[in-house]
């Protein structure tokens, strides 16, 4: 093979580590988040040099590395040929260019599937307040702690006590955190292989777990101090299984990849209207 330049080689794309530089400056923006604003600064500083040198890499002219190629060694080359032939789809035959998933929860069943598993987790955490400390305002309390300075180093009898302030606080946490981890249900759960998806209500909510107990004590070291993991692991478990059985029993809907390009294009619909207008 010959090049541009002539010689016996080909161009092939010149290595570069600004990719990586660009990843670790995100990760440290969002762990300035939970830690200091200055990790955040630096972060910004690394993701904005690693821009602008992944830039000038591609752009205006692509950096390429010349690899040297003998010819020799080609020619002495012998490729065993394979006797099997690979079977093409025509075009216009079912399956044909499939993207998995094919058909697709609607995105608003996660909002029902996480107030779904909002309330089994709510029950389960009453019961654990009821049986543990003799109170169903000690979970919300605990929960709240995480945002209100008052309960953050508030006694375990305050805890037990209903705080109008903790309530609101409490349910606007466990609210908002499970509407989004329902939509999230919603797009992952056609990704599951058939009779999976009861199987991910049971180790998802295990893997949440394991990353809630990494985090937790910078997040809510109130919670992170107090808490019964048995107790909360069976409440991510409630709360997987209701999201999953809500949403798995909805209707699905096509993706737009089986429809034809004039439809994905409004070229039809553009059609139809100039005909009505005629």
């Amino acid at each position: 093979m010959v090049n541009e330049k002539g010689s016996k080689s080909i161009l092939v794309p010149a290595p570069t580590a600004w990719p990586f530089m660009a990843a670790l400056g995100i990760a440290l923006v969002f762990l300035g988040l939970v830690t200091h604003g200055v990790v955040s600064i630096v972060g910004a500083a690394v993701l904005l040099r690693s821009a602008a040198g992944w830039w000038f890499d591609v752009l205006p002219e692509q950096r390429e590395d010349a690899v040297p190629v003998s010819t020799a060694e080609q020619s002495l080359l012998q490729m065993p040929r394979s006797p099997m032939r690979v079977e093409h789809l025509a075009t216009g035959v079912g399956g044909h260019r499939v993207r998995i998933p094919e058909e697709v929860h609607p995105y608003w069943t996660g909002l029902y599937g996480g107030a779904a598993g909002a309330a089994a987790m709510g029950i389960v955490a009453m019961l654990f307040g009821l049986i543990a400390q003799g109170s169903i305002w000690y979970p919300i309390n605990l929960l709240a702690a995480g945002i209100l300075p008052s309960l953050a180093d508030a006694p375990t009898e305050q805890l037990r006590a209903f705080s109008a302030a903790g309530l609101i606080a409490g349910s606007l946490i466990h609210g908002t955190i499970s509407l989004f981890v329902g939509v999230l249900y919603a797009v992952m759960l056609p990704m599951f292989p058939l009779g999976a998806k009861w199987r991910s209500g049971l180790v998802t909510p295990v893997l949440w777990s394991g990353l809630v107990a990494a985090t937790l004590g910078v997040i809510n070291p109130t919670l992170n101090a107090r808490i019964d993991w048995m107790w909360f692991v069976g409440s991510q478990i409630a709360f997987g299984l209701a999201t999953a059985w809500v949403v798995a029993r909805t209707t699905k809907i096509e993706t737009m990849q089986s429809w034809p390009l004039s439809d994905r294009a409004g070229i039809e619909a553009q059609r139809n209207e100039e005909k009505s207008a005629l």
